[in-house]
């Protein structure tokens, strides 16, 4: 059977000169067109087979291909949903035939629907093999951190889960995932550390996690209250920081504009403020790059002072070299 009905839909089958089978939808509901659309990418096989014509694929044929190599990705469910969004612009297109204007027209779309321009780049990322297509500025990576002050306010006001949950994240920088379902068998108490095995982490790589005084102190009251979970709320399991519990005691606080994650940045901020060398934090906070740590830079310039000063070598060495100069040509 050449074409046939799916649901509403019309799908194409059949096997090409050369073997290989044929099998996608015609993205219609009318066989008239199912047909027509069945005997164009039939006769462009036979061309291809006998004649050496370029073969020219279509877009589902692309997204398949896509969606097998990177099956893996941690934000596929995401890239579905794009990807669904797109096959309504694309669906049947030849990738010979997705040029500027397309894409244009495709990101015009995008933003009419409402979404931020990190959406419409999210979408976009898909096509970026396709020559011109310029990403939409986005806004400097958000960074909001705590005072020391704000966050004894803050630890008042919390209940006692995540009273320990908000200290062992200041202690350690680590992401609220990672903290929520953290396991007794990642510590070691008497080596002082902790580890992120590389499929709990957003960089796929096994983060090592040394345990300060505060984190220890946090651990151990955490001793006796479940077999596998370190952090839990009366015996049972927590994999939700981001509470309604958490969002009432901000309230009460009055601290505005604050999410869980920020604590991390928090955390970050505070090491910069103390002297941590960029390339140090990079390896704590299990950054890929340095470039994530760099939107911290500018909350020290310790890093920065022994450089300083060198203006400050070269306005004296002008100073004697002009002074002497002057001397020159009043002696007589």
């Amino acid at each position: 059977m050449s074409i046939y009905k799916r649901k509403e839909t019309w799908w194409i089958q059949f096997t090409a000169p050369d073997g290989r089978r044929v099998q996608q939808t015609a993205g219609t509901q009318i066989k008239q067109e199912a047909q027509e659309l069945h005997d164009q990418l039939k006769a462009e096989a036979w061309r291809v087979k006998n004649l050496g014509d370029k073969p020219r694929h279509t877009w589902q044929e692309a997204v398949i291909r896509w969606l097998t190599e990177q099956s893996h990705k941690k934000s596929i469910e995401t890239d579905k949903v794009h990807l669904r969004w797109l096959n309504e612009h694309l669906n049947n297109s030849k990738l010979d035939e997705i040029n500027k204007a397309m894409i244009d027209r495709i990101k015009l779309a995008k933003q009419k629907t409402g979404v931020s321009n990190s959406t419409v780049n999210r979408v976009l990322s898909i096509l970026r093999a396709v020559p011109n297509i310029r990403l939409l500025p986005e806004p400097i990576g958000r960074v909001r951190w705590l005072t020391h002050n704000e966050t004894q306010l803050l630890l008042k006001e919390l209940p006692s889960h995540l009273q320990a949950m908000m200290q062992f994240t200041l202690a350690t920088g680590l992401r609220e995932s990672n903290v929520t379902k953290l396991e007794w068998r990642q510590i070691d108490m008497q080596r002082r550390c902790a580890w992120i095995n590389a499929d709990q982490a957003k960089s796929n790589k096994a983060i090592a996690v040394p345990l300060n005084d505060d984190a220890l102190v946090v651990i151990r009251s955490q001793l006796g209250k479940h077999p596998v979970r370190v952090f839990t709320y009366k015996g049972k399991i927590v994999n939700d920081a981001n509470t309604k519990a958490w969002r009432k005691a901000l309230k009460r606080t009055g601290i505005e504009d604050f999410r869980w994650h920020d604590l991390r940045h928090t955390w970050a901020s505070w090491h910069i403020q103390n002297g941590t060398p960029l390339h140090i934090l990079k390896e704590l906070g299990g950054w890929a790059d340095l470039g994530m740590v760099l939107r911290y830079a500018h909350l020290s310039s310790q890093h920065l002072e022994e450089y300083a000063r060198n203006s400050i070598n070269c306005d004296k060495s002008t100073t004697e070299a002009k002074n002497g100069l002057d001397e020159n040509i009043i002696s007589p």
